[in-house]
């Protein structure tokens, strides 16, 4: 699982309704148990994503079995999903993981 900073502006889309309204967005379906928002799509085979506090949980199943287009689409669409949810860009989020890690 892991676990991804929100932005303050952001935090509000951390709640299930908006979740679910940003998968079906970017990746075309979603359903929503409770707390937890799943979703599927290209070399994505199960996406879990669930507000927590101040963090986006993700807990994420790929298939490394899809051609090389889909696998780039795929991606793409996870990026753009993540920085709709987080308000991070994907070099941002990268940078912010890095510091956190412990050394």
């Amino acid at each position: 699982m892991q676990r991804y900073p929100v932005r303050a502006s952001h935090r509000s889309r951390l709640q299930p309704d908006a979740l679910e309204l940003a998968a079906r967005t970017h990746f075309g379906e979603a359903t929503r148990q409770g707390e937890e928002v799943t979703g599927r799509f290209g070399a994505i085979s199960r996406l879990v994503v669930k507000g927590s506090g101040r963090e986006l949980s993700v807990e994420l199943s790929m298939d490394p079995k899809v051609p090389e287009e889909t696998a780039r689409e795929t991606i793409a669409r996870y990026n753009r999903f993540l920085q709709d949810v987080t308000g991070y860009t994907s070099k941002e989020r990268a940078r912010r993981l890095k510091k956190a890690a412990p050394e």
